[in-house]
């Protein structure tokens, strides 16, 4: 039986503003729409992320929430504000945006060395088939309605020296991975059921 994770007095689900504040800010992301909205931003969004946060901590551990701000410097892309609220704790991450929820685990981007450590894990006999055993059973889990999705950066080729019939080459080809599983906007997100979207999904990411 699936142990429940009972929501903190505060947690309430997210805003019923959240959903609209970012449809606005894909339409106008502007220093001047910012300002009118933030008001929306920090009830229906911030301090929602900040309780759920909370209620997470005592299993999972105390997280962040990242700044709303892009760094523009080196991007072609100037508009300054990000279009989702994200939060993560250790390798667990969770995400409202006009999309609705998403909750992830794994590795978004990898360093060159640590690229390098997880390929000779997987080219290992007993560490690459027990990864692929893993994530067999993560694809097969039930979360609310579906399983969770294994995705990732990847080559459309094969790494340079790996033999063509590797078992594990589909393994090899990632340059990260991550699982996720997201939930369009409904009802639930402006509900304390939110939180047991999220857990159920950080626990069965857990195997990776």
């Amino acid at each position: 039986m699936t142990r429940q994770v009972q929501a903190v007095p505060g947690f309430t689900g997210f805003g019923e503003g959240a959903v609209e504040f970012y449809d606005g800010l894909l339409a106008d992301n502007s220093k001047a729409y910012w300002t009118d909205h933030r008001a929306v931003y920090e009830r229906d969004v911030l301090a929602p992320m900040q309780a759920l946060l909370a209620t997470l901590e005592p299993e999972f551990g105390s997280g962040k929430i990242f700044r709303p701000y892009r760094d523009v410097r080196f991007s072609k892309d100037k508009s300054p504000y990000k279009t989702a609220c994200g939060a993560s704790v250790g390798p667990f991450y969770v995400q409202v945006s006009a999309e609705g929820l998403l909750a992830a685990a794994g590795g978004y981007q990898w360093a060159p060395d640590q690229l390098t450590r997880y390929r000779t894990a997987v080219d290992d006999e007993r560490r690459g088939a027990d990864l692929a055993a893993r994530l067999d059973r993560i694809a097969t889990t039930d979360v609310h309605g579906a399983p969770l999705t294994i995705a990732g950066d990847r080559l459309a080729t094969r790494p340079r020296g790996v033999a063509p019939d590797h078992p594990r080459l589909d393994l090899l080809r990632f340059r990260s991975l991550y699982v996720h599983r997201g939930w369009t906007p409904d009802d639930a997100l402006h509900e304390p059921e939110a939180v047991q979207r999220v857990t159920a999904a950080w626990r069965a990411a857990r195997p990776l």
